[in-house]
Parts: structure tokens; sequence; C-alpha cells
């Protein structure tokens, strides 16, 4: 029998974010209205938790 977990879509994968793949920080960027280089910048020095890096893009964007 399949797991219940393995069968949900938007488990615990996506509260993270890849910095390494660029639509992921685009979106982070579009989401946020900041550049691409500062969302990269962000998954850098923060990681990759996706609650995270949003209030710091929001901190970001009050600036």
């Amino acid at each position: 029998m399949q797991d219940e977990r393995s069968s949900k879509r938007g488990g615990p994968d996506r509260q993270h974010v890849s910095g390494g793949k660029g639509y992921e920080v685009d979106e982070l960027a579009k989401k946020h209205g900041i550049s691409n280089d500062q969302a990269s910048r962000l998954i850098r020095q923060i990681g990759d938790n996706r609650e995270k890096l949003d209030e710091a893009a929001e901190k970001l964007k009050k600036r």
C-alpha cells in the first residue's frame, strides 16, 4: 500500500527553494518584486527555507 504522505503534492519539499534552479530564483524575485540577483543573494545567505526567504524578501523590498 502506498504511503499516504508520498501521494500528496506540495509536501515538505515545497517548503524549500533550490538556488540552483533558475525558475525558482525567478519565481521568488517576481513574487516579491526584487531582482533575480537579490533573490539569488538571499538564497545563498538564508538557505532554502521558503518561509524565511519570503520574510527576508519582503523586508528587502521595503527598503
